[in-house]
């Protein structure tokens, strides 16, 4: 479809804004926010029939000063930033790419459970200040060969991190309230649980669950509690899922061994208890940003924000709310 207008509202390292240019089709017309402030991502959206968002914020405000927003088209899974209260009202189309950041995500929560085990960024800091600990880490580091490993959450980025792990001789649950295809279960051999029990066997916990009213908080003190002792909890989904105060406390009592954390419940966390902790590994949500995926990224964004605009709808996996008028 030509003609279409679409503004991005992130900031994009140059690398990931000269894919956007060289990628999306000649005659669309592609506008960029100069920065994060609110009045350049408000002039990004001014004209624009269609937004693509990463990270930021899609709020009321924002909203407003986007009279033509017909579609708003996240370059990933999450929605949870997207006031759909407001898409509602004004027949504003809302999409995701499901599975579009599996790999990516998968292959960063994998890294985490092992710089988590061994502590890397702890012995990273020691060894650059001139220590040698081989000693000392054989004495508390681990492996995972051999752990039970809980995956909560087996939508594609569960089920991408179990196929990563299939390698690592471990044993696999998963916890999600739809069940997998039998089919699928056996063929990455992995049990499913209720949430409690697995919590209380896993030796690793990996989080892959939307924020959603019934997820936030899902992984609270109790269920910490539950948690087996010297367990290891890994968060690349979303911050809100986890009682950051009673993991922080179950991390100094010793109840956990770590935390390898991607999202926090507020971004940036200034002044977090879990940044300075030693016991915890932590990166600025980034799990899925890879220049190497990028570009899959917004040929599939691209193609959704065409069949929408042209009346073909989406596809249902992608559709994270359509409007009724706009419905095939």
């Amino acid at each position: 479809m030509a003609g279409i207008s679409v503004g991005l509202i992130d900031q994009f390292h140059p690398a990931i804004a000269a894919a956007v240019t060289r990628v999306l089709p000649a005659d669309w017309t592609i506008r960029l926010a100069a920065s994060a402030a609110p009045a350049d991502r408000a002039a990004a959206l001014a004209d624009a029939e269609v937004a693509f968002v990463v990270g930021a914020p899609v709020d009321a405000e924002l909203l407003a000063a986007a009279p033509r927003l017909r579609l708003i088209q996240k370059l990933g899974a999450g929605i949870d930033k997207i006031d759909r209260a407001v898409c509602e009202r004004r027949g504003i189309a809302i999409a995701r790419l499901a599975g579009g950041n599996a790999i990516p995500v998968a292959e960063h929560a994998v890294m985490m459970m092992l710089a988590a085990m061994r502590r890397l960024p702890l012995i990273d800091r020691r060894t650059r200040a001139g220590a040698w600990d081989k000693e000392e880490a054989r004495g508390i580091n681990r492996h995972l060969h051999g752990k039970n490993v809980g995956i909560v959450g087996f939508g594609a980025i569960g089920r991408a991190v179990a196929t990563l792990l299939g390698s690592f001789g471990v044993h696999l649950a998963y916890f999600d309230p739809v069940a997998a295809p039998a089919g699928v279960a056996a063929g990455l051999s992995v049990t499913r649980l209720d949430l409690d029990p697995l919590l209380e066997w896993a030796d690793v916990v990996s989080l892959h669950l939307p924020l959603l009213p019934e997820t936030r908080g899902l992984i609270g003190a109790d269920r910490i509690a539950r948690m087996k002792p010297g367990a290891i909890l890994v968060n690349c989904a979303r911050g809100g899922l986890v009682d950051e105060a009673a993991l922080h406390a179950a991390l100094v009592d010793g109840h956990l061994f770590a935390a390898a954390l991607d999202t926090f419940a507020a971004e940036p966390p200034v002044g977090s208890p879990l940044l300075t902790h030693e016991r915890t590994v932590v990166t600025p949500h980034l799990a899925g940003a890879t220049v190497d995926n990028f570009e899959a990224v917004l040929r599939r964004a691209a193609a959704n924000a065409a069949d929408y605009l042209a009346g073909r709808g989406l596809p249902a996996a992608d559709a994270a709310f359509i409007p009724p008028l706009a419905r095939s």
